[in-house]
């Protein structure tokens, strides 16, 4: 039985009894829950007591939230958020990219952005957007990509972490066709695996599972994106130096034959 999937007061909820998911935002790890959250945050929002404001923000939306249910934060208003099924998968997301990580693959340093960052950026996953003042009617401000995808099989814990690993691939792919980034400084990833499924040992790109999910995650962000920018009051960035914020990760390394 595919979860449900509900949207009320800036909040989605990805609900289905006996689910193990595994999150990368913020308190993330394994947990076992009936539902995840997706969580818009508001213009000018400043709170640092996260799970309580999860807490405020899932009742005042009149969901019924476990303590374990693993939560996502983001500046996207939940109205751009996108699902997609396929097989055994169901994926949903939200997309908004002003807070751009360029990683630059050739060797010269990108003209016209400083070494590594840009100001105002944030320095690791899954922070809240502080909203966009060019539209008022939007929660929109740094952009953050996350998704949640869940599947009807029984994942052990490591092909679990595989499927977000292939989650956050396909989001990238699905950024690359759209813009110059493969993702934003806040992307997060929510994967969850019913405990009741016919078990699948693994979730690779060529298995069922890892394929669905492949194209689950593609889709859902790249609807989200279209929602989002589709209006054109808020045109994609072409390069960090065009966004409100961002990093370029351009940074010299030392490699070696181990």
């Amino acid at each position: 039985m595919a979860p449900d999937a509900r949207v009320a007061d800036g909040v989605l909820e990805l609900r289905r009894a006996g689910t193990r998911w595994l999150s990368t935002g913020f308190a993330g790890g394994f947990a076992d829950a009936p539902a995840a959250y997706n969580v818009s945050v508001p213009e000018g929002w400043d709170r640092t007591d996260l799970d309580a404001y999860v807490a405020e923000r899932v009742a005042d939306a009149g969901f019924d939230r476990p303590p374990a249910a693993p939560a996502l934060l983001t500046g996207v208003d939940m109205r751009h958020a996108r699902a997609a099924r396929a097989g055994s998968v169901t994926a949903v997301a939200t997309a908004g990219v002003s807070n751009p990580a360029a990683l630059p693959t050739e060797t010269e340093r990108p003209v016209g952005v400083e070494a590594d960052a840009v100001a105002g950026a944030e320095p690791d996953g899954d922070a809240p957007d502080r909203g966009d003042e060019r539209d008022g009617t939007d929660t929109v401000g740094r952009g953050t990509v996350n998704v949640l995808v869940w599947t009807d099989r029984r994942l052990d814990d490591g092909a679990l972490a595989n499927l977000v690993a292939v989650a956050a691939e396909a989001k990238t792919a699905a950024l690359l066709a759209a813009t110059a980034f493969p993702g934003t400084t806040t992307d997060a990833v929510v994967a969850g695996s019913a405990r009741d499924g016919e078990p699948a040992p693994f979730s690779g790109s060529a298995t069922d599972v890892g394929g669905a999910g492949r194209a689950c995650v593609r889709d859902a962000v790249r609807a989200s994106l279209d929602a989002r920018y589709a209006a054109g009051d808020r045109p994609l960035p072409d390069a960090v130096a065009d966004a409100e914020y961002g990093v370029v990760t351009d940074r010299e390394t030392e490699v070696f034959r181990p």
